[in-house]
């Protein structure tokens, strides 16, 4: 009988692998039997890709619907505020990159963390009594959606779990279900905001339970939490001993009638890792700058997760270097007008666009407080011809040229998402084509009742 060995020269895990010999015992018909196998391709994509799952993705592709060509597209769906050009970011931030590009010194690779000098300059920006902060606090990252990434990837492992707002952000669960990692949906309530349920978020806590996604300013409610409702998240963060993932990219967009107040700040205890980044409140999505300010006052973490982050880090070596070149210029340089015309932008649009949902029959919107959303609740049993948020949106389009997000996308059935950083003309004239819409459709409780029969 032959027998083959494979042979590997080296020592240790380290063997080069290029150094392999095929040694055979017997005469040289035996390589034959090598090469009687012939080779096949079998290439097949990873379970972590088919892990990977949209829920936005997947739900808008699958609208196969055309607008109404009498009507100019309107869409109310896209959660990025330079669509339409109406809000430009401010010239200090354009000229700071400017000065950097032409200085040439940014060109090469950066530490995988970030810049020294760029870490120091967010730490400061945010550093405050209440929740101190120095440059090896800060991680630099690949847009907020990579902060995210890698938080998750630092503090939950392979069949744990993490709690996430319903309605909420369709990126934590696209990230966790490719991680392997279970995603529990804790409710948030509009009739009182969208505050959490706490009960029902206390509940759902087990030992397998790696962190607590607290996203405020909401996306997709536009929801802002009083610092009496975050001192209540905090507490059962702390009873239950669940670090807080902290998504935090809206940061500070919130209306002149309300207060934001970053959850860090009124932690005592409970660890927490902060995501922002310069997408949302500078008004600059593409340039890809996001940032994990890790804030650990009790040495809960040490030195285990902020050794996990860099390792992490390391995997795309770092986030453009161009844009943390600016960083600095951009955090010091940029006036706080820029910031009020923003705001007094969304807030008016917010306003107009709910006074003129809430005067339609069968819709029920929720006042946002901050960020660049609403969300409106379609009562409908008053709509019987249309299955669900998705069919009403769908047909939304098909017959007005209207497009906003159906709430199925954020696990929220039965309500739909509008953006409100587009012009406001266009404001007005998508809420009156869903008035035209909703009067065309509605039905009173006796009409609702004989089409129910009528199927």
């Amino acid at each position: 009988m032959d027998s083959y060995l494979i042979q590997v020269n080296g020592h240790g895990d380290h063997a080069p692998m290029l150094d392999v010999h095929l040694k055979t015992n017997g005469n040289s018909k035996s390589l034959g039997k090598v090469k009687d196998r012939k080779p096949r391709w079998a290439v097949r994509a990873s379970e972590m890709s088919k892990k990977t799952f949209n829920p936005v993705r997947a739900i808008v592709d699958s609208m196969k619907v055309e607008p109404n060509p009498k009507k100019a597209m309107i869409s109310l769906s896209l959660g990025d505020p330079t669509v339409f050009g109406n809000l430009p970011t401010n010239d200090e931030v354009t000229r700071a990159v400017k000065e950097v590009l032409d200085s040439g010194r940014y060109n090469g690779y950066a530490p995988s963390v970030g810049y020294q000098s760029c870490r120091e300059a967010v730490a400061t920006y945010y550093n405050c009594p209440e929740a101190p902060l120095e440059a090896q606090d800060v991680i630099l990252t690949s847009g907020c959606s990579q902060a995210i990434e890698l938080a998750l990837a630092v503090l939950a492992n392979p069949g744990q779990n993490i709690l996430v707002p319903r309605p909420g952000f369709s990126l934590y669960k696209t990230l966790a279900l490719s991680m392997g990692i279970e995603v529990k949906l804790y409710n948030l309530l509009p009739e009182k905001a969208w505050e959490i349920d706490l009960k029902h978020l206390e509940s759902l806590v087990d030992e397998k339970t790696a962190c607590l996604i607290v996203n405020n300013p909401s996306n997709p409610c536009g929801s802002v939490f009083s610092k009496s409702h975050l001192q209540k998240i905090l507490a059962v963060a702390s009873r239950q001993c669940v670090p807080i993932l902290a998504d935090e990219i809206y940061g500070d967009m919130v209306f002149a009638d309300c207060k934001y107040e970053p959850i860090a700040t009124l932690s005592t205890n409970v660890p927490i890792l902060s995501c922002g980044g310069l997408a949302k409140r500078w008004l600059v999505p593409g340039w890809r700058m996001g940032w994990i300010l890790i804030h650990d006052r009790r040495d809960i973490f040490g030195n285990e997760i902020r050794d996990g982050l860099l390792r992490l880090s390391q995997r795309i070596l770092g986030p453009c270097t161009i844009v943390q070149g600016a960083l600095e210029r951009i955090l010091q340089r940029t006036p706080p007008e820029f910031y009020h015309n923003t705001l007094s932008i969304l807030k008016s649009n917010a306003d107009l666009c709910y006074a003129a949902l809430s005067a339609i029959p069968g819709l029920q919107p929720v006042r946002p407080a901050g960020a660049m959303y609403l969300m409106v609740e379609i009562e409908m049993e008053h709509f019987p011809e249309f299955e669900n948020d998705v069919e009403f949106t769908e047909r939304l389009i098909s017959e007005q040229s209207v497009f906003c997000l159906p709430a199925t996308c954020f696990e929220y059935p039965n309500f739909f998402r509008v953006v409100i950083t587009v012009p406001e003309e266009m404001i007005l004239e998508a809420c009156s084509r869903i008035q035209e819409f909703c009067e065309m459709h509605y039905q009173g409780a006796e009409g609702a009742q004989d089409l129910e029969c009528d199927k």
